[in-house]
């Protein structure tokens, strides 16, 4: 079973990866970045390394998606941005 589930994040992330570039919207784009990195995550708990896993999801995953939305606010690539 485990390794079912591992060859599945395996194919999510290769398809993440090769979609995520491709993107037209940026914000597409760091949608699908964000889900690699919660794929990712799951991947190092399975392989047994929670220390990793949580440094995935914590900066990898989250603090890096929200930069990256933060970004594209602030260039005003995003409907209904502030003018500032």
């Amino acid at each position: 079973m485990n390794t079912v589930l591992e060859c599945l994040l395996l194919l999510g992330l290769v398809i993440t990866a090769i979609t995520a570039p491709l993107q037209k919207q940026s914000v597409n784009m760091v949608i699908l970045y964000s889900a690699f990195g919660v794929i990712m995550s799951a991947l190092w708990m399975l392989l047994r390394a929670p220390d990793l896993a949580i440094t995935e999801a914590a900066v990898g995953t989250g603090v890096t998606g929200v930069l990256f939305y933060l970004t594209l606010r602030k260039v005003h690539q995003l409907k209904g941005s502030d003018n500032e």
